[in-house]
């Protein structure tokens, strides 16, 4: 079996294993791109390679990235530019009408997603080049709506949720370690930080962390990508130098 298929029986098995998750208040609306996007992902799955340097962590969908590619930061624009993929995707019944899902079709762009596939086109020129070095997971592939339409991230869900997702991601993250063998981890940001360092306990990888490219980040707003070329080189990395494609 390929590596892109053992990551897809991962993917599968977290999502069965939280498709019964409780749902409590504040939250009204679970999307698991992972099932509804599932061509789209397992596209994308097929991208990995073992013995990276770096398996790059997310936290879980935005509902202008993930949510409609199912792909890890998957602004729509990217995955289908820089990435090239197509995909079939199925929305959601009783998706939330402030968070409709279009799947390719969204005209709508994430800038978290966008900041971040920039940044590896800008550098890599190709996807192929980027994956020869990195991959990119979710730790959680569920996205989290309010009543409003209000993104929740994970760290701020009730805690009968995190009981049941956290080790759940964390078993799934394991899994996917061993199958990649990565030489390190990069958190995105503070969170996806702190599930590595407890999920992978055991597992001697050093664990970097970048700033997180949310545009609610004040930080992340004054030249992300500068930023984070400078935080890869503190640990390490060569990335080589930005330029057009």
């Amino acid at each position: 079996m390929n590596i892109g298929a053992r990551l897809g029986d991962v993917s599968r098995t977290l999502s069965a294993s939280l498709a019964d998750l409780p749902v409590h208040d504040p939250v009204t609306h679970v999307y698991d791109p992972t099932q509804y996007a599932r061509e789209l992902h397992e596209r994308y799955l097929a991208f990995a390679r073992q013995g990276a340097e770096g398996l790059l962590l997310g936290m879980n969908p935005g509902p202008w990235g993930m949510a409609q590619t199912g792909v890890p930061f998957g602004e729509v624009g990217h995955v289908r530019d820089f990435l090239r993929l197509e995909g079939k995707v199925d929305p959601p019944q009783g998706a939330h009408p402030k968070r409709p899902v279009k799947g390719l079709a969204c005209a709508r762009s994430e800038v978290s997603g966008r900041r971040l596939w920039s940044w590896a086109a800008e550098r890599f020129g190709t996807a192929d080049k980027f994956f020869d070095r990195f991959f990119v997971w979710n730790w959680c592939p569920l996205a989290f709506l309010e009543a409003t339409g209000r993104n929740r991230t994970p760290d701020k869900l009730p805690s009968e949720m995190r009981s049941v997702i956290e080790p759940a991601c964390d078993a799934a993250l394991r899994e996917v370690v061993e199958i990649l063998r990565p030489t390190s981890i990069v958190a995105v940001g503070t969170f996806a930080e702190r599930r590595a360092t407890v999920a992978l306990k055991s597992v001697k990888l050093p664990i970097h962390r970048i700033l997180h490219p949310s545009p609610a980040s004040p930080a992340a707003n004054r030249g992300w990508a500068e930023q984070v070329d400078q935080q890869f080189a503190l640990a390490g990395f060569s990335i080589p130098v930005p330029t057009s494609i």
